[in-house]
Parts: C-alpha cells; structure tokens; sequence
C-alpha cells in the first residue's frame, strides 16, 4: 500500500487558488462563482486567487486542456498558495495527463478539493503521493442557493482546517436533495433547493469491523483512468475501502453492475476490506432505482465470492447535497454490527 502525503492544514487568512479543470463553468456564471467566493472568504476565512485561465469561458477552457494543465502545476508550484478547489466538473479531465509534471505535485504538497471529473485530478495526486479530498466544488456545495449546508460546512472544517482526529461520521440528519434548477436564470439562487427527509444510511452486508484506506471517486469517471497511467498496481488495492458515487446523468445500475464486475475481473474486489456507496445524484436519477443499485453491488460480489465485504450505501457524498468531504488514503473503519463509520486519523498535519 502507498502511503500517501498529508497536506497541511488550512488557516483563516490563507489564500486558496480557484480552478477549472474540466467544463468552464465559472466563465459562464460568474454570478454564482462570486457567491462561492465569498463564502470561502466568509465563512471559511480564506482569500481567494482564480487561476490564470479559471474564469475563460467554457469553449476556450475545453480547447485548451494544456493551459488548464498549466494552471495546475503553477497552483502547485506557488507557495503562497495554500490549497487549490475545483470550480466544477465536467467530462474531459482525462486529457491534462499528457501535460502533468507528477514532481511539481509531489514537492508542493497541498491541498487539494473537488468531485465528480476531478476524480481524475484526485488519482494525478495519488500517483504524486499526495492525499487529497474528495468533497464540494466551488460552483455547487459553496454556492449552494440561498446558503450552505452545516452538514457540508461540518465536514469541510474537520477534514481541511484541524490536524485531529476526524473521527466518527455523522449521518445527514437535514434531509438531501438533487433537485436541478437553472443556474441561467439568476432568480433561481433565492429559491432554497427542496429537500427530501433524511433517509439512513444502508448497512446492507457484512459483520464485525474492518479498517482501510480510502479510494474511489465517480464511477463514470473512474472508468475513463482504467488502464492508464494514474490507474492504481493491482496490490494498492489491498485492504482498501473503496468509495463510489455516480453522476447526474443517472447511471443505469446495469451499468454499475458491468463496471464492477471489471474490478472483479481484474481481482480488485478480492482485495477490498469495504464499500461505500453514496446516494445516487443528479435530477435524472429515478429514485426506485436506489435498490436496485444494492442489488447490482450485492449480485457482483456474490459472483466474485464477496458475500462476506461490508458495504454501506445510501451514504452522503458527491453528486448529492449536503455532502461529506472524504481523505484520500486515510484509515477509515467500517463497525456493520454498530452501524458506525469512522476515520480514524486526520486528514491534514
């Protein structure tokens, strides 16, 4: 197993850099960035410094995916720049490897915040040696309508601004919600997202406690980076917890099934002390399929003889609000007869 680097914590009064990776979103509502921005300084105490290219609009950001590359080293490299967040996802992450100097990375620890696509960034850092987070993009968490979730705010302090103990994790008790209203319309930010009741968490196989190191992302995602560079040996696999969300394009949990059946194939699930599944996200989403996507990790671990892996779903991270920050290559423990999470280190020094 590669034990990866911990950043060190942030601090009001740090500056963070503010990045597009992926889709410009950001260049196309500005108004919506300015309202994460402001949180972050609000809020979290931090100023905050845009990237070179992190406002262009999204056709000049998808053109040129070597000055989105370059934006990421020059993040790294500049030490007054203390962590960097993503504005936003998107699709095409994949192709800044050409352009990635793993040593920048790896000789500036920092760090580093986003889902979805940046799935892509998180392994980059992770071949780097580098732990990051798995949590809120600027464009979505921090410029939520109306206010931040305390649920998303919560998490986001423990595992970014204190050195100790993250400890157990908390289940969403506000409610959660993936309704979609169009950011087009700027009206839409003072309308207050509606939110489903609390639902909890799915302890759906599985006994006793078992410890491991954090690794996933989006599935979508993680199917673009099998086979490539950043794609993890065979043996970094052993004793992980293995996290995993699906985007809201409304993955068929056929689709699910076939990628986890690959992981079998390529004798990953044999390796694995956990999963944990999140609330499927986005609006698409047809909500009868929660279940069936228990069924399809269930059926596929059956297959591979796993009857016996803890796995949790229903968690609370993603493409779901309010969501939870997660460390990558921190210790988390799985208690299925306590029906308890917990991670058992801090995430940053």
């Amino acid at each position: 197993m590669q034990t990866l680097i911990k950043p060190h914590k942030l601090t009001s009064g740090d500056t963070i850099a503010t990045i597009s990776l992926s889709w410009g979103g950001a260049g196309l509502f500005r108004y919506r960035y300015e309202i994460g921005k402001s949180r972050l300084r609000d809020i979290f105490g931090l100023n905050v410094a845009e990237t070179k290219y992190a406002l262009r609009d999204p056709e000049w950001v998808y053109q040129n995916p070597k000055a989105r590359a370059s934006d990421l080293m020059d993040a790294f490299a500049n030490p007054e720049i203390k962590g960097i967040f993503s504005m936003i996802g998107g699709d095409d992450s994949i192709r800044l490897l050409p352009y990635i100097d793993y040593d920048v990375i790896r000789n500036n620890p920092k760090v580093f915040l986003g889902f979805s696509d940046s799935t892509v960034t998180h392994f980059i850092c992770r071949k780097s040696g580098l732990s990051s987070f798995y949590g809120p993009a600027v464009l979505t968490a921090f410029s939520e309508n109306v206010n931040m979730h305390r649920y998303t705010i919560d998490s986001l302090i423990k595992n970014l601004f204190t050195s100790e103990l993250i400890g157990v994790l908390p289940e969403n008790d506000e409610g959660w919600t993936a309704t979609s209203l169009d950011w087009g319309v700027k009206t839409n930010q003072m309308i207050l997202r509606k939110l489903n009741p609390p639902e909890d968490w799915r302890f759906i196989q599985g006994s006793g406690k078992v410890r491991g190191h954090l690794i996933g992302g989006c599935v979508e995602v993680l199917q673009f980076i099998i086979g490539t560079e950043i794609w993890p040996i065979v043996s970094d696999w052993e004793n992980a917890i293995l996290f995993l969300e699906t985007s809201e394009e409304g993955m068929p949990p056929c689709q699910l099934e076939r990628f986890l059946r690959g992981l079998g194939a390529q004798k990953i699930l044999k390796r694995l002390a956990g999963i944990i599944f999140s609330k499927p996200g986005g609006h698409l989403v047809n909500l009868a399929d929660f279940e069936q996507y228990d069924k399809c990790i269930l059926k596929v671990l059956k297959e591979f003889d796993r009857s016996d892996l803890p796995v949790v779903t229903n968690m609370d991270f993603g493409h779901t609000d309010p969501m939870m920050t997660l460390p990558y290559g921190r210790i988390m423990q799985i208690d299925v007869d306590e029906k308890q999470i917990a991670i058992l280190e801090g995430g940053v020094i």
